[in-house]
Order: C-alpha cells, then structure tokens, then sequence
C-alpha cells in the first residue's frame, strides 16, 4: 500500500494538478520514509479529501505530487460514534485512543473520571489535550483515513452526564444484565463510555443513568480500559454495516 501523507484542502483537486507538500509532514515523507520520484502516495486532508498521487519533485523540505485521479470525499458519518475514554495510567488511555482511531471512531471525549489515577490539571490539560490530537493525527495517517476525528476537551463526570441531550451514552459495565450485542442503533450520536482501571464509581453510575445512560455488559469477560473501547467500537461497526 502507498505511504499516507497530509496536505490541506484537497477536496477540489482534479486530475493531473501538481500539489506541494511542505513543512514537517514533508521532511518526515523525504528523511524518514525516503521518498523518491515516481513513488505514488494517498494524499489525506483529514477533512474527507483524499487523492491517489506520484511524486514528481522531491527537496529536503518539501515534495511535490501530481495527482493520478480526481480528489474524492468521503461523506461524514452519519450516526456518529464517540469513544468516552476515561483517562489511565500507564498509556492505558493513549493505547484505547490509538487502536480506536485506527479502528474508525470519529470523535474521542477524554474523561476525568473519580477513580481515573491518571489526572490532567493546569499546564496538562493544553499539552495533554494536543498529544491526544496528535496521536490521532497519527493514527489516521497509519489506517490511512480521510477524516481525522476531533478530541474534544477533557470533562468531568457532570459535564459527561449533561452530554446526555445531544448524546446516547452507553456505559460499559460487566455486571450489567443488558448485552451490548443487542442495542439497536438510532439517529442519534453514539458515545461508548469506558472507565478507568478501577472501574466506574457507583455514584458515577447514578448520575449517568439518571441523565438517561444506558448500561451495557460487552462480553462475559472483564476487559482492560485500553481494550474495551476498541472492542465495543468493533461491535457497534458490525451493527451499523459500516464494516
């Protein structure tokens, strides 16, 4: 498969037109993945453009490419799923991020959940926030996707339970007695709540469900909060015929 590049706004390229890649993404394409003329490569926009190119110039810093085929643009997803991921030790959490990324989720909600031991406060809450961004970035790049899903920013679990009147949240919950199997998806955005390695407070619980989350049991085992996110993801792909 060709290497993966971003370029910006590719949505109106036409066949043949000459597109000129610069800055880190180029110096990454030529110093690390040695790219040479004649090579071809999918060009992303991270917005739903992608284009199927070759390389036609390559400099230290950046690379030109003329494109094969006219652009094409995948259409946003429609119902969209979110990944709830409560934040973790370990790069628990960033390891769920990336393996949902690459899976297909298109949105990511960081949560500041009560028994999270991972916390992001002050100075961390920018910096962390733009690492979560970044690995999604890169994420994208590597499943070669058109459209980069958005990280939002981190909430608390009362601002996760006020997400309810734009969102059907569904909590993972290994005790619970309704399979995740057999929801039946609507109109509405799905978010799948993870949480931390220590589970779910059982006030959180009460506050999500009284806003009307739904608890949903994956599977008969208990799975770590890096693999139940991705594991859901993939059921709730099957479900919805997108995979």
């Amino acid at each position: 498969m060709a290497h993966a590049y971003f370029a910006a706004g590719l949505a109106a390229v036409r066949s043949g037109e000459l597109i000129t890649v610069s800055g880190g993404e180029a110096r990454h394409a030529v110093g690390v993945a040695r790219l040479r003329v004649g090579e071809q490569l999918t060009l992303l926009d991270g917005e739903g453009g992608s284009v199927i190119a070759e390389a036609s110039e390559v400099g230290a810093a950046e690379f030109t490419a003329r494109a094969l085929a006219d652009a094409t643009v995948e259409p946003a997803p429609s119902p969209r799923i979110l990944l709830v991921q409560a934040l973790a030790k370990g790069g628990r959490d960033e390891m769920a991020l990336q393996a949902s990324v690459e899976l297909g989720i298109d949105g990511v909600i960081p949560w500041q959940a009560q028994r999270s031991v991972s916390t992001w406060r002050g100075d961390k809450v920018v910096k962390q926030h733009e690492r979560w961004q970044t690995i999604a970035r890169e994420a994208s790049k590597q499943a070669v996707r058109a459209r980069v899903p958005r990280v939002d920013a981190p909430v608390t679990t009362k601002q996760l339970a006020q997400l309810s009147g734009t969102l059907r949240l569904v909590v993972l919950d290994p005790i619970a007695t309704a399979p995740l199997s057999e929801l039946e998806p609507d109109a509405r955005d799905l978010a799948l709540v993870v949480g931390p390695e220590g589970g779910i407070d059982e006030r959180e619980f009460g506050l999500l469900t009284e806003a009307g989350a739904e608890r949903r049991r994956l599977g008969a085992n208990v799975l770590r909060t890096s693999t139940a996110g991705p594991a859901a993801l993939a059921a709730m792909f099957t479900k919805l015929g997108r995979w």
